[in-house]
């Protein structure tokens, strides 16, 4: 995948798109957790499929709200002021892996699906809070190399 240097339009679209489809599939997935329990259902599958499903879709709420802001600041509703100080997408909660494996590999996968967009979306809203300015860790040595070396002569 391509590294890019600052967050576009079409990036945000295309990471907004992805989210909804999968925020959409989530809904599916989880709404059989507000119904009433069928006569043999395991309770602790259900609870399982309760607990996971709050955590991912608080996760795709989260990142759909940081897609939302950078929507905002590039039609101008929002400044970069206000994204920055008040737009940080939070922490995940990841999954807990007893709580998964009562789940339908299905189920698994859709909640997999939502942690790595998540850690996508963490990583960009890293970067874009360094304003893309990361150094490579060779250039990082060097620096070291040459502070250390400038200091003893």
């Amino acid at each position: 995948m391509a590294r890019t240097t600052n967050l576009t339009r079409p990036i945000i679209e295309a990471l907004y798109t992805e989210a909804l489809v999968l925020a959409d599939d989530v809904r599916a997935v989880f709404a059989a957790g507000v119904r009433e329990p069928l006569a043999g259902e395991d309770a602790f599958m259900r609870l399982a499929l309760s607990t996971e499903g709050l955590k991912t879709t608080t996760r795709m709420m989260h990142v759909l709200a940081w897609l939302l802001n950078q929507r905002a600041l590039f039609q101008g509703e929002l400044s970069e002021s206000q994204v920055r100080l008040h737009g940080a997408l939070p922490a995940d909660r990841l999954s807990d892996e007893t709580q998964l494996a009562l789940l339908e590999p299905e189920t698994r996968e859709l909640i997999a699906d939502t942690e790595r967009l998540h850690r996508r979306i963490a990583r960009l809203d890293e970067a874009w809070r360094q304003n893309f300015e990361t150094t490579s860790p060779a250039r990082a040595f060097q620096d070291r190399i040459g502070q250390t070396f400038g200091r003893a002569g």
